[in-house]
Formats: structure tokens, sequence, C-alpha cells
């Protein structure tokens, strides 16, 4: 469950070209996007004398960005980034886009995803004379992009391939030049990144959601392995690699994107609202009402209520106003914040039979919390349903549940957790109704099944810590 012990997205980017006071799109984009990653935040704009510009900080949007220095970010081109912190760690040097001086011409780069082979790259660039500015491993491709001097008069597309094809893992990158965006997606499609058209000019987004905020329309998804460049010419596109797959992050669908986002052409809250119809039809319970855990889980919890012809209740109440305080991924803070941010409604769950729908469980100490707040207000019963398979392997393409540790499903039966989390009854979607939730054949299920869309390099071993896998 997501409350506080959960699972967290890495980051979400979007870029403007083309459009009037381009920051300023940029930053109300960035606030749709804020669900992506609350620790960190920037927008790098382009001036009218082709000067790149960056205002960051750590905190929320709306605690970084003020009209003072919005106004400093003059320019008809930008991109955007929201940050949680995976690889590298927090601290204002990894909070995005990155700005980078060179003789060859400025540019900025923000990044949504994780690097399977950072360690490695970073040393053979540090052997080859490249200093890093952080601990992220966003960097490394800009340090790709300029690594043979011989070729830095080339146009820039060509060692933007080249670098691309030496990264491996989950990416959408974006890229700012003072005439152009580059805007990519890694070659197996783990990470969403989407264009749309706004007014005479051109939007890329990690999710849609931020289009119709600022009033975009929706064009197409980018394609895995594709380069899209955006400048005055228009769009033009390039295949970085042959290899293509459409193996995208189920979690995107499960729990991290909005629920008014299209992903790859399937609405977020269909897909959910669809998972928690065949949840039901997987696993039926005897019971009176059907409380769903807020926010992401809404969703799959009206879709089993519809199917079962429980009724649904508003059995727990979100507190909206708690701030990003508790959603920090140190587990003290996890631990105080539960009964803060979620309230049992007594008068609703008190004598009932609840069927408790959530769309995952992780570590599963907030997931106990909740069914003893539930039984201390009265339910008799809490019958735990989970709108997505038990998560049993570690994440490494950007997902803060990097080693065995942090799983508890990873050392435990679907018995055991129940007994863990203390619930009734506990039941997880069978992992084919993925497929069939969101109408495709090909989904990243790595976390759930252990099979890697990609080579891993030492990240099994790192996650292996004691030796038991």
């Amino acid at each position: 469950m997501k409350t506080m012990d959960g699972i967290h997205e890495e980051c979400g980017v979007f870029g403007v070209w083309g459009v009037p006071r381009a920051a300023e799109v940029t930053y109300y984009a960035l606030h749709s996007l804020q669900h992506r990653g609350q620790e960190g935040c920037g927008i790098v704009s382009v001036d009218d004398g082709a000067a790149l510009k960056r205002v960051k900080g750590q905190g929320l949007v709306t605690e970084v960005f003020n009209n003072e220095n919005l106004a400093s970010l003059q320019g008809s081109s930008a991109i955007g980034h929201v940050r949680y912190s995976t690889t590298g760690g927090g601290g204002i040097e990894n909070v995005q886009p990155f700005l980078f001086r060179h003789g060859s011409g400025d540019f900025a780069l923000a990044h949504n995803g994780n690097l399977v082979n950072s360690n490695q790259l970073r040393k053979y660039l540090e052997d080859r004379g490249s200093l890093f500015q952080s601990t992220s491993d966003s960097e490394i491709l800009a340090h790709l992009i300029k690594k043979d001097p011989a070729k830095r008069n080339k146009p820039r597309i060509f060692p933007i391939i080249e670098a691309l094809n030496m990264i491996e893992g989950a990416f959408a990158f974006l890229v700012l030049t003072k005439n152009r965006i580059y805007a990519t997606r890694d070659k197996y499609g783990l990470r969403p990144l989407s264009l749309g058209r706004l007014g005479d000019g051109w939007v890329v987004s990690s999710e849609t959601c931020a289009f119709s905020v600022i009033g975009a329309e929706f064009v197409r998804d980018l394609e895995p392995g594709e380069v899209v460049i955006i400048d005055r010419h228009g769009i033009r596109s390039q295949q970085y690699s042959a290899f293509q797959r459409h193996a995208m992050c189920a979690m995107e669908y499960i729990y991290f994107s909005r629920p008014d986002s299209d992903i790859e052409g399937v609405n977020v809250h269909a897909f959910r609202k669809e998972s928690g119809r065949l949840l039901y039809r997987a696993a039926p319970a005897d019971a009176d009402i059907v409380v769903g855990v807020p926010d992401s889980s809404i969703s799959a919890a009206l879709g089993y209520a519809e199917e079962s012809g429980l009724p649904y209740e508003m059995g727990l109440v979100k507190n909206k106003y708690i701030g990003r305080t508790f959603i920090q991924p140190s587990q003290e803070l996890r631990d105080k914040g539960v009964k803060m941010k979620l309230s049992p409604v007594k008068s609703i769950v008190n004598g009932k039979r609840v069927v408790l729908i959530d769309d995952s469980i992780v570590r599963g100490t907030t997931s106990k919390r909740i069914v003893n707040m539930l039984r201390d207000d009265g339910a008799t019963e809490v019958h735990v349903r989970i709108a997505s398979p038990m998560i049993k392997f570690p994440c490494f393409y950007g997902v803060d549940m990097s080693t065995y540790e942090e799983l508890l499903a990873a050392r435990k039966t679907c018995e055991e957790v129940r007994q863990t989390i203390g619930a009734d009854s506990l039941a997880f979607l069978p992992q084919e109704c993925l497929g069939q939730a969101a109408r495709r054949c090909d989904l990243c299920t790595a976390c759930f099944d252990g099979e890697y869309p990609t080579a891993l390099y030492a990240s099994l071993e790192d996650a292996n810590k004691d030796g038991k896998f």
C-alpha cells in the first residue's frame, strides 16, 4: 500500500518549443506531474538572445517557483523536471534539469528513469577525464554526448544517438539547446513520453494529463528507441536502435500515472477499474462494503464494487494538507505519518465486513496499520484485495525498491503475508489480468515474475545482499 511505506516514481519531464512564455507553460505542466516527484524541480529556458537560464530547487513546484523567478525565464522554449530521488539520492546538486556550458554549445538535460549500467559508464567516463557535478546517473548522458573531442563539431543528433546506444535501462530524456529540443525513449518502451501540439508550437510530457491543463492537443506517443527533434523546421524523427519492444512498466498503469492520463492508447482510470472487476472475478469476498485506499486505488475499488454488487463506501479519508514531509523516503517518517494521512470513517466501517482494495503491497507496514485502524473503528472483518500481483522482485528501472529486503512478499507466501498484515483474507490480481486490463500482450512485469527486459550488470548482486536469492 502506498500511503507511507510504498513505492515512488522516479521523475517527470516536460518540454515546450515554439510557445510564448514557455517557462510559465512548463510551470503549470510540472504541477500536473507533481505526483511523479516531490523532492525537487527545475526549469531551463532559452531566451531571445539564445542564452539558457535555469531556476531549480528542493521542494514542490509551488514552493520553488514564484512570479519573480519565473519572470527571469524568458523565451519560447523550455524543459522542466520533477524529481523523486533514485540513483544518486537527494540533494540540490541532483535536482534537474542539468545545465551544461560547453564550447560547442550549451545544453540542458532532463531524465525520467534509471540506467542499469550507470556504474560501468561512470568509470568509463572518469577514466577518460570526465568530472561529474552530481551523483545522479542522468548526468552520464551529457558526458557521453561530449566524450569524443573529434566529433564535437558534428550535428548534435549524431553524438546523441551514439550515446543512447551506450546506455541501458529505462529512460525518457529531453535535451534542450538554443535551437531545438531532442526527446527520446528507451528502446524497451519502459517509460512513457508523449508528444502534443500547443498553438503553433509543440510539447512533450511524461504523461498526457499535463496536456489538458495547458490546453495542448495530444498527437502521439513516442516510439521505443525513437528520437524526436523539434525545431523551426517542425518535427523530425529517427530511430536510434533497430531493437524495439513495447514493454511499458506495469506500475505506470497500476500506480504511478494519474487516472486522467492515457498510456499508449489506454486510459489509466479505465485500466484500474477493469483490474478491479477482474480482481473480483478471481477473488470474491463475502462482505458488506468495498473501501478503496485513496487515491490510486479508488478506480480499482469502484470496479470491484460494480462487479460484486457490493456498495462502494468512502471508509478511508485522506488528509490532503499533510505536505511533502510525509512523502519523504525515510522509514522513520513513514512510520510516523500513517494515521495523520489516512483516517477511517468510523460510522461507515463500524459493524461492517470490509473489502479493502489497494494497488500493491511493498513493505507491508502501512497495510498492517490500516487493517488495525479499521478494526479499531469497529470493522468486524477486513478482507484485503490487491489490484496487482505480489511484488516479489526488486526493480532496477527507477522505482525505489531495489533490494529484496524491502519487499515483504519476496520471502513470504500469500498466507504468510496475510498473517503479517492481520487481514481476515488476502488475494492478489493474477498476473495474466494485467494484459487483459491494458489490452496489450507486452508489459514489464519484472517486479512480479523476475523476468527483466534488459541486462542487469551488477544489479542483482547488489539487490541480493543476504545471499538467499
